[in-house]
């Protein structure tokens, strides 16, 4: 966990230096652009949109959620230590989170824009700005839970 600090400081300091640029829109205004090939609704993910507000109102990280958001904005790539591709993600209720997805052990989501639906399975991590979805990708030494992105009818893991 200790070589994993760094990233997550990095990715977090990141998503604060974004917070301060956010978008004026209220919650609900962003559509999803594409949901045809979502494997699920954008309604319908809400509910699993809630394991990551519970942890965020609890205050919990290293907790495995999954969900679905749509892309607030895309975040140039992390390329210190392992690199991720990172982007914002808003959920139904307002709520964003960043989503640090390892690029060197999976591959990245191309043509990813602002208003895509993207689903997720991940490890969670807070921060008073929404928190951080990661291990978004299968754990090579498979002691860590598996997890994932969808976009458009394509996993990426």
């Amino acid at each position: 966990m200790k070589k994993w600090v760094p990233i997550l400081v990095l990715l977090v300091a990141g998503y604060l230096a974004w917070s301060g640029s956010r978008s004026g829109d209220p919650p609900g205004t962003l559509e999803p652009r594409g949901t045809a090939d979502a494997d699920r609704s954008y309604d319908s993910e809400s509910s699993r949109s809630g394991e990551v507000a519970a942890a965020f109102a609890q205050k919990k990280s290293d907790v495995q959620v999954e969900g679905q958001g749509i892309v607030l904005r895309t975040l140039a790539d992390d390329n210190e230590g392992s690199r991720h591709q990172r982007f914002i993600l808003r959920f139904e209720t307002g709520q964003t989170v960043l989503v640090a997805h390892n690029i060197d052990l999976a591959p990245r989501i191309p043509d990813l824009e602002k208003g895509d639906a993207v689903s997720f399975c991940g490890e969670y991590e807070w921060s008073d700005q929404g928190g951080v979805v990661h291990w978004t990708h299968r754990d090579p030494a498979g002691r860590h839970p598996g997890g994932w992105l969808k976009h458009e009818g394509q996993t990426y893991q």
